[in-house]
């Protein structure tokens, strides 16, 4: 039996930008990356859930734990602001807005889709967002 190899489909800039190839890659990606974000928040709850029922007499041992869960949280946090995202980027895809920049309009781009299925700025755009914001910081 010979074994076909299965080319994985990434989209390229000679097709048309956002066709139903694109969009179809992008609701796959999108789709796959929050079900494992949703896994690993749903095991690091159970985890948390199972070191609750420990307690130490060691106060060192119980601060480290309450650090220990203090950075659990704040990552599960993120994780759950990122599966927000990812909603929102799938919105844009079926509403057709998906892929260009909410400020310019202008496509955002494969390659930084790519590399960032969740970004809804263009490099340029992303760049004068990040300097505006470090001149507000530094003032």
């Amino acid at each position: 039996m010979v074994k076909k190899s299965i080319k994985k489909y990434i989209p390229n800039t000679k097709e048309k930008y956002m066709c139903a190839k694109h969009k179809k890659y992008f609701t796959n990606k999108l789709i796959t990356w929050r079900k494992e974000i949703i896994k690993s928040n749903n095991e690091s709850v159970i985890l948390n859930n199972l070191d609750d029922n420990v307690s130490s007499a060691d106060i060192v041992d119980q601060a480290s734990s309450h650090t220990e869960k203090s950075v659990e949280l704040r990552a599960s946090n993120r994780r759950r602001k990122l599966v927000n995202k990812i909603d929102h980027a799938l919105k844009k895809i079926k509403d057709g807005t998906y892929g260009y920049c909410e400020e310019t309009g202008e496509p955002i781009g494969l390659k930084r889709l790519i590399a960032r299925p969740i970004a809804t700025l263009s490099i340029e755009a992303q760049e004068r967002h990040e300097k505006e914001e470090k001149i507000y910081v530094e003032n």
